[in-house]
Order: structure tokens, then C-alpha cells, then sequence
């Protein structure tokens, strides 16, 4: 089920948004600038758990241990076309209507506030991993559990591939959220905690994350209270 629109309008032009996902559009190529030599630069700005909760201070910045600053720094990396594609799909399609209920600044604390529970959420998993963890996902599985609660019944085109067929149709975000979540779910089966591939933990953390803090934040009620919409 891959989420491609949805019929959600927003009253609010989502500038947090956009700029979030030219940051990342921006800095990945930056990334496929370096010369094979310089790639290990990357992993100066990747979370490693080893390294912030572990590993003794080797640099600083104003006072602060670097590690620290990977928190926010790593969920501008991304590790392929397909890393980068996905998650900016997903924010484009749900992040304007989160920071239409959120306001902008509001809306970046979010953002980052999810970003770094789901970073820890991982870390917390297998604290002595040297494993370097990058990509808004974290982020972006927050801004997923945000949208759920505000516009459970907004209509979300998504494809279901059927075989060679890509089918089409319009389903709630209740339905298409909750599935996502059942996904994360289900890979956390038979995965090793901290090892490599896709940080599941993480997905779950920032979604918890979501969950928490969008009460606080959000100026919209909850469950689609706010307004009537095109999906009533």
C-alpha cells in the first residue's frame, strides 16, 4: 500500500515543510558530491549509539558533546534514492496538513522532537552499537501518528500492487496509517535489536513520540472534530 495524495486541503501555506524537505533534497546530493575518500565525512553527522551514550567525549561544540548534535543532524541523511524517495513522499503528502494544525514553530519543535525520541528509541535498543542510523523516518513516522489523530477520516489515494497490476483507491487515514504501524510492528519480529537494515525501533519511538505530543501542540481538535471535510 503505498500512499501517493490525499484529499485534505490545508489553510495554511506549510513553509516547515517544504524547507524540511529541500534541506534533505539538498544535503543528499551533497552526499553524492563527496569523493569515495570523503564519505566517511557523512558519519561525522550519522547518530551512533555507541557514541553518545558510551563513548568518551572526543569533540565538542560550544560546550556540547557532538554526539548530541547527530541527534537533529542525522535525520538530514539519507542512504539512497529509494531512502530519500520514500520518506520525502510521505512528508509531503502528510506534513502540510500536521503543520496546518500545528502552526510553524510548533511544528518544528514536533518535528524534532520526534526525530530525536525515535534516534533514542533505537540507541536505547543496543546502546554499544557502532552502527551509524540516518534518515527522517523517525521524524516522519511522528508527523504519520499526528495526522492520525487529527484527520483519522481524511481520504488518502494509495496503490495496492496486485501482481504486475498497480491498483488505485481512496481508503482513510485511519486505515492506511494503522496499517503502516501493523508493518513496523510485524518487522521488529525476528529482527536483531540494533543490528543492520532499517531501524524499526526508531519508527516506533517517533510514532510514539507523535502520539504524546500531538495533544500538546495541536491547535485542530483531536479525531477530526476541528471541521467537516470532503471525506464526511
Amino acid at each position: 500500500m503505498i500512499p501517493i495524495s490525499d484529499e485534505n486541503p490545508a489553510r495554511l501555506t506549510p513553509l516547515v515543510t517544504w524547507g524540511t524537505i529541500a534541506a534533505c533534497i539538498v544535503v543528499f546530493f551533497w552526499q553524492l558530491s563527496l569523493s569515495e575518500g570523503t564519505q566517511e565525512a557523512v558519519l561525522t553527522y550519522a547518530f551512533v549509539p555507541r557514541n553518545f551514550f558510551v563513548a568518551d567525549v572526543t569533540a565538542t561544540l560550544y560546550g556540547v558533546p557532538w554526539s548530541w548534535f547527530t541527534l537533529v543532524t542525522s535525520m538530514f541523511l539519507h542512504g539512497g534514492f529509494l531512502h530519500l524517495g520514500g520518506n520525502m513522499l510521505y512528508l509531503w503528502i502528510f506534513g502540510n496538513n500536521v503543520e496546518d494544525a500545528m502552526g510553524h514553530a510548533r511544528f518544528v519543535v514536533f518535528y524534532l522532537v520526534c526525530g530525536i525520541a525515535a534516534a533514542l528509541s533505537e540507541g536505547l535498543i543496543n546502546p554499544l552499537s557502532d552502527l551509524p542510523m540516518l534518515g527522517a523516518s523517525g521524524a516522519i513516522s511522528g508527523v504519520l501518528a499526528a495526522y492520525v489523530l487529527i484527520y483519522p477520516r481524511a481520504r488518502v489515494t494509495v496503490i495496492i500492487p496486485l501482481g504486475i497490476l498497480l491498483y488505485p483507491t481512496k481508503i482513510s487515514a485511519f486505515y492506511v496509517v494503522g496499517f503502516w504501524f501493523a508493518l513496523q510492528l510485524l518487522n521488529l519480529v525476528g529482527t536483531t535489536p540494533g543490528g543492520p537494515g532499517t531501524a524499526w525501533w526508531a519508527h516506533v519511538g517517533g510514532f510514539a513520540a507523535g502520539l504524546a505530543f500531538t495533544p500538546l501542540l495541536s491547535s485542530f481538535p483531536l479525531f477530526g472534530r476541528h471541521r467537516r471535510g470532503p471525506w464526511s
